[in-house]
């Protein structure tokens, strides 16, 4: 498949590149030199002969910033603006599969699985629903849109060499480069990506991909 891939530079992209050019993919990862994301022309331009959009690009606070939303306002711009500009492109260019990791962060406490109601989501998070609702839009015009909500990466880039277990949601970014594989192939849903175990069930993954954390 022709893939294009926004933020490619990015922990996510890192993994995912060689990953996706090793399974056989021909892999289009502009920089921010070279697509605004948020120029629709362009985005237009850049999706021309995509099969699959694979949306990586985020601007994520450190975790000593969480509390200010003047940090999260380019975040929030890349997963609702440009989102939005990415699926309209998509679909009036036949592009065949929208792929959106989110964040398992958005469930309220206790055991979750894509079923249970989210309640009220944290403000820096609502702009990942946003997301969710773009990919939403996207299969709903009859195309495959994906959703992975991620457990909290660690490895190499993410700042974490182990999992923060007090997070009840962790995963592995090369864990998470093999599930945004998995899913240019998978049914269009919402689907939780992260270890085996915690207390946000990956079994509806699991289930439809035979994806399985390694680490």
């Amino acid at each position: 498949m022709r893939l294009l891939v926004t933020g490619g530079s990015g922990v996510l992209g890192r993994a995912l590149l060689p990953a996706a050019e090793a399974a056989g993919h021909e892999v289009i990862a502009p920089g921010r030199a070279d697509l605004d994301l948020f120029d629709p022309a362009a985005v237009a331009r850049a999706v021309t002969g995509i099969d699959a959009i694979l949306h990586l690009a985020t601007r994520i606070a450190g975790l000593d910033h969480t509390a200010d939303p003047r940090a999260w306002l380019e975040n929030d711009r890349l997963r609702a603006e440009a989102s939005r500009s990415l699926v309209d492109a998509a679909v009036r260019a036949g592009t065949r599969v929208y792929v959106q990791p989110t964040v398992a962060l958005v469930y309220p406490d206790g055991p979750a699985d894509e079923t249970t109601p989210l309640g009220e989501v944290p403000e820096s998070l609502r702009s990942a629903l946003s997301a969710e609702w773009q990919t939403e839009r996207f299969a709903h015009a009859g195309r495959r849109g994906v959703v992975l909500r991620l457990g909290l990466l660690d490895g190499p880039g993410t700042g974490h060499d182990a999992p923060v277990t007090t997070w009840g949601a962790t995963l592995h970014v090369a864990d998470a480069a093999t599930a945004l594989l998995a899913a240019l192939t998978l049914p269009s849903s919402v689907y939780n990506v992260c270890r085996d175990g915690e207390r946000v069930s990956n079994r509806r993954l699991r289930s439809v991909s035979g994806w399985s954390p390694e680490h």
